[in-house]
């Protein structure tokens, strides 16, 4: 009785053994073929095969929180069985439940079908569009690269307005606010010759405001 019990136990520790081997095996690839060593007691090959266990476990932070799941909800990880019913209701109130859910099936049986008949898009469509990825990437940098000109040719705008209109129509209004001061302080003094003075002024703005009758720069 002994030996069978010994027997058992070295087995299962055998197939624990082999088991944590294998998932070592997926998680890290081809190892090192087991050596073969002295026969030791179970107690120690437990805590042997328990100590690599929890380092699998530190090392892959996934099958340690699947460890955590498998604790707290282990039913998750176990199919229920086909034999029994999964609820323990009466045969009324299973009745019941699908007569109540009967109205979903014919739209649900609806849904599947057209699913099941949405056609499947042509590689070769697929393919062309693949094949057009290049020509886009090129365009987008084409436009990327007209974006820039185009922002610099307003920057270059901006500066040519501003300049023609500090520099010609800021200046000939000055010098037309000037030239009106001088003439009604000449008005002033001689009101009998206002009129001559008055179209020798404006003959004078003609001649000396050419800036003002040009028109602005074209861009």
């Amino acid at each position: 009785m002994e030996s069978t019990l010994d027997d058992t136990t070295l087995s299962t520790i055998s197939l624990l053994e082999a088991r944590l081997r294998r998932v070592e095996h997926i998680l890290y690839g081809q190892g090192d073929a087991p050596a073969i060593s002295r026969p030791e007691p179970a107690a120690s090959s437990l805590e042997s095969l328990e100590r690599r266990f929890y380092v699998l476990l530190g090392n892959i932070k996934v099958y340690g929180e699947l460890m955590k799941i498998h604790k707290t909800q282990p039913t998750l990880f176990h199919p229920p069985s086909t034999d029994q019913p999964p609820i323990d209701l009466s045969p009324e109130a299973i009745r019941a439940t699908v007569i109540a859910a009967a109205a979903s099936f014919p739209a649900t049986a609806s849904s599947l079908t057209s699913v099941s008949d949405c056609p499947i898009p042509d590689p070769s469509q697929s393919a062309s569009l693949a094949a057009l990825i290049p020509r886009m990437r090129g365009i987008e940098a084409t436009q990327l690269a007209q974006e820039v000109e185009m922002a610099e040719l307003r920057m270059r705008s901006e500066a040519v307005i501003s300049s023609w209109y500090e520099h010609g129509v800021l200046s000939a209004s000055r010098f037309a606010a000037d030239v009106e001061g001088q003439v009604e302080k000449v008005e002033r003094q001689t009101p009998r010759d206002g009129i001559n003075i008055i179209l020798l002024s404006r003959t004078s703005m003609a001649m000396f405001m050419p800036e003002a009758m040009s028109p602005a720069p074209t861009i």
